[in-house]
């Protein structure tokens, strides 16, 4: 009988990976014989026993945000230097009041002194209840003012440079020579949230040739996810930790099972769909199980934690041989396919859709399976309060109001709301969509949580990683693989506009549309938003998203301390992935010119 042997390949964070020997790399991902995923790392490589099905989704490490994991420093660049009003300086020395300068936008003030034209200027960011702008403080000593009871904080603004350092501390691109149809895969995270709530996961799995026959060359599954957190951190880090590996398991099972080894699209979209809802049944009801019965509060602690929380999940599994993509969606993260149409622009096609009560279609589903409960979705939210439908963890939208009372009372929990009847109204299983790709044409893919997507549409986003490729295609003078595979397909150009087709008539659902340049009092058709100035393209769609070419106002955004910056960005996680033919090394190599320097190593004291 054939086994689906696998052989596991993961990256770890600014790590290079080693060519991978047979012996290093090859794992079961079946019960009788345990796989075994190989991290390579820049000095060392650990190897770790793979979970069992049954055992598929149980953590075996703590549980870390990701920026702790990644040595992420949440400190403040420039620091708080004041609380009270702010105020400006006029001509003749007194001092007025620039509430009623600029609000909510990023405008500057202009402030002068006559008495000292050689005085330091130093630029500020405003912070209040219902405003935030910039200006600028002439003279020496501290920036504050304690006059009045409003709140204000007033925060030196960072440099654009600084600007430039915080946006790539986390950026990490690699180099994919596995010649199974990926040629490259950059990343970013930017914090809005102290911890940053979003994560993420990448994996490679080879798959050995159907029958174990020598003439069928092996094959890989790729899988790539993002996760958005809310509530905390503990959900999103759970699934960085398990959801791939359940995931994998249970389409190990399915292939093996099938005919031939070749699955119906219906039992592979089956196989993923089980995979979620499993790990989610770990997370809420198999958590509460555990607690109950051992009646620790130091397991409850630990257990109950990813239940509490919430977090969505955006996964996407391609199988190099079929080079069939499947997006699985649980919540409102987005993924979206580049293609280069015959105009020679790109086309944006969203794989995804969100998943909130702003949905008809969601809203529709969950009236249905509650019937008579009017604000099963209120405001666009689940029972007034929750706006994806569904999510991991969010347990007390899933829990019998009995049970939240019991671990409310005994251990931790939450009061559940007074609209809760008929649960669960929250669901893991995802919307899964299949997609044919086409490496020989460059694809592209794109991920990210839904913080981009409240910042850019669609088509600027397919738009701006076209525009990126242009002018890496044009300006570069490396001749690695990469570069020459990518001008191989789309040559050389550098034109002003994006170069993407947008869509009339396409009908986009429930997807959200971008809603901060509203609030930061922008207007979309403004010349010249965008700029190139960075070597990874998941950076430079953050860049972008938060002001593009207007240096003023992402200085200010990334000057916000939390929480409140998060009134004006989410946490951004973002995953782009180019498809293509290219070398067969069989290793996966890290990009150093698009991946941030590793921060040295901090004496112990």
């Amino acid at each position: 009988m054939h086994r689906a042997a696998t052989r596991a390949l993961r990256t770890t964070y600014r790590c290079t990976a080693r060519t991978l020997t047979r012996s290093s790399r090859r794992g079961l991902l079946l019960p009788q014989q345990p796989s075994a995923a190989v991290a390579y790392g820049a000095r060392q490589y650990h190897r770790n026993p793979a979970r069992s099905p049954q055992h598929a989704g149980h953590a075996i490490e703590p549980l870390q945000s990701s920026m702790y994991i990644r040595r992420f420093s949440a400190a403040f660049v420039s620091g708080l230097v004041g609380y009270g009003a702010w105020y400006t300086y006029n001509g003749n020395g007194t001092a007025t009041d620039s509430h009623d300068a600029v609000a909510r936008s990023f405008a500057t003030t202009t402030a002068t002194t006559t008495s000292d034209a050689a005085a330091p200027t130093r630029t500020v960011l405003v912070i209040g209840a219902d405003e935030l702008h910039t200006g600028t403080y002439v003279g020496e000593g501290p920036i504050s003012k304690t006059t009045g009871n409003d709140g204000k904080r007033v925060v030196e603004m960072i440099t654009p440079d600084q600007a430039t350092e915080k946006l790539r501390k986390t950026e990490q691109s690699y180099f994919v020579n596995r010649g199974q149809g990926v040629l490259r895969y950059d990343l970013v995270q930017l914090p809005s949230n102290d911890p940053i709530e979003d994560d993420h996961a990448e994996k490679i799995v080879e798959v050995p040739g159907r029958n174990g026959a020598s003439d069928v060359p092996n094959s890989d599954w790729m899988f790539w996810g993002v996760f958005d957190g809310h509530s905390g951190w503990t959900t999103s880090a759970k699934l960085r930790q398990t959801l791939i590996n359940t995931v994998a398991n249970e389409l190990n099972d399915t292939y093996k099972a099938a005919p031939g080894h070749s699955p119906a699209a219906e039992a592979v979209e089956a196989a993923i769909k089980a995979g979620f809802t499993k790990l989610d049944d770990e997370i809420v009801h198999q958590s509460v199980e555990k607690v109950l019965k051992s009646g620790s509060k130091t397991m409850a602690a630990e257990l109950l934690q990813p239940a509490l929380s919430g977090s969505c999940a955006l996964l996407s599994f391609y199988d190099s041989r079929s080079k069939l993509l499947r997006v699985a969606c649980t919540g409102d993260s987005r993924a979206v396919l580049g293609r280069r149409s015959d105009s020679g622009k790109w086309t944006a096609t969203a794989l995804s859709v969100d998943q909130t009560g702003s949905n008809p279609d969601e809203a529709a589903r969950m009236r249905k399976l509650h019937p008579g409960e009017d604000r099963v979705v209120h405001n666009g939210r689940v029972l007034g309060g929750l706006e994806p439908t569904r999510a991991f963890g969010d347990a007390t939208y899933k829990w019998s109001r009995d049970i939240s009372m019991r671990l409310r009372q005994a251990f931790f929990g939450r009061t559940p709301s007074p609209l809760l009847k008929t649960p669960p109204y929250v669901t893991a299983e995802p919307v899964v969509t299949t997609t044919k790709v086409n490496p020989e044409n460059g694809d592209f893919l794109v991920l990210a949580t839904d913080g981009l997507w409240e910042m850019l549409t669609n088509e600027e986003v397919v738009g701006l990683v076209g525009k990126w490729i242009e002018t890496q295609a044009s300006g570069s003078s490396s001749n690695s693989q990469f570069d020459s595979t990518w001008a191989r397909i789309f040559g050389s150009g550098n034109k002003p506009q994006l170069p993407v087709e947008h869509a009339k008539g396409q009908d986009v659902g429930g997807q959200k549309t971008p809603i901060r340049l509203q609030q930061w009092g922008i207007s979309p058709d403004a010349p010249e938003r965008f700029v190139v100035k960075d070597k990874n393209v998941a950076t430079h769609l953050v860049r972008n998203a938060l002001g593009g070419k207007n240096e003023e106002q992402v200085t200010a955004l990334l000057t916000l301390p939390a929480p409140f910056s998060r009134r004006y960005r989410d946490d951004l996680t973002v995953q782009v992935i180019f498809f293509g033919n290219g070398s067969k090394t069989g290793e996966v190599v890290v990009n150093l010119e698009a991946t941030a320097p590793e921060e040295p190593v901090k004496a112990k004291l």
